[in-house]
């Protein structure tokens, strides 16, 4: 990805401080858009879209929009990948394993081999999150993917998808309520081994408030 970005920042005569900028931010956008999209090709193409788009815009940029610079590309990454999702009927998650997502989502309680025990639940636990999340909307993906891995505000969710703060806590609420139903027997912390063991784990479940609750 970084690669193609270079070429083409190097052909349009990109100004020195915003390639810095952009590479600053690169990886935050990348996985973004890869989180939208379910796909890490398409993540790469849109990554490079959002990158060209905010460039373009710099000048058309009205007085006091660039004033949080990651909050007005994130804007522009969220509208790529929606404009995407919908023109693509893209109504299926398709998303490939973030490994670094596992921490996030899953805290294992050490064992016998706890690298191989660890690699074997959360390939499970991301199964069935990327099941889960099949069942929300594009609106729906977005609030979560901007609350639960930006972490940020409501309010700023809200400016970033041009929507009222109620609509967003909304969205919000809808989201997690679908992936507690899908994900309601993760709360008791237990998992199938091969051969049929139970191990008890400590997982981390979305809360009402957008945040991630660790289970006893």
């Amino acid at each position: 990805m970084a690669e193609s970005l270079d070429g083409q920042v190097q052909s349009a005569a990109i100004p020195r401080d915003f390639a810095t900028w952009m590479t600053s931010e690169q990886k935050r956008i990348f996985l973004l858009c890869r989180r939208l999209l379910g796909d890490t090709d398409e993540a790469d193409s849109a990554t490079q879209d959002v990158f060209l788009k905010a460039y373009k815009a710099m000048a058309r940029a009205k007085q006091g929009e660039l004033d949080n610079p990651g909050r007005w590309v994130t804007r522009i990454a969220v509208n790529t990948c929606l404009d995407r999702l919908r023109s693509r009927s893209w109504k299926i998650w398709r998303r490939r394993p973030a490994p670094e997502d596992e921490a996030i989502i899953l805290e294992m309680t050490p064992g016998e081999n706890p690298d191989a025990e660890r690699q074997l639940f959360a390939k499970q636990i991301q199964q069935r999150l990327e099941q889960a999340l099949k069942k929300l909307s594009d609106r729906q993906r977005a609030v979560f993917a901007l609350r639960h891995y930006d972490a940020l505000p409501l309010e700023d969710i809200a400016d970033v998808l041009k929507l009222d703060t109620g609509t967003v806590k909304a969205h919000l609420f809808r989201a997690l309520s679908k992936l507690r139903d899908e994900l309601r027997d993760l709360y008791n912390g237990q998992w199938s081994e091969p051969g049929g063991a139970r191990q008890r784990s400590r997982a981390r479940t979305p809360s009402r408030s957008g945040g991630i609750r660790r289970q006893p």
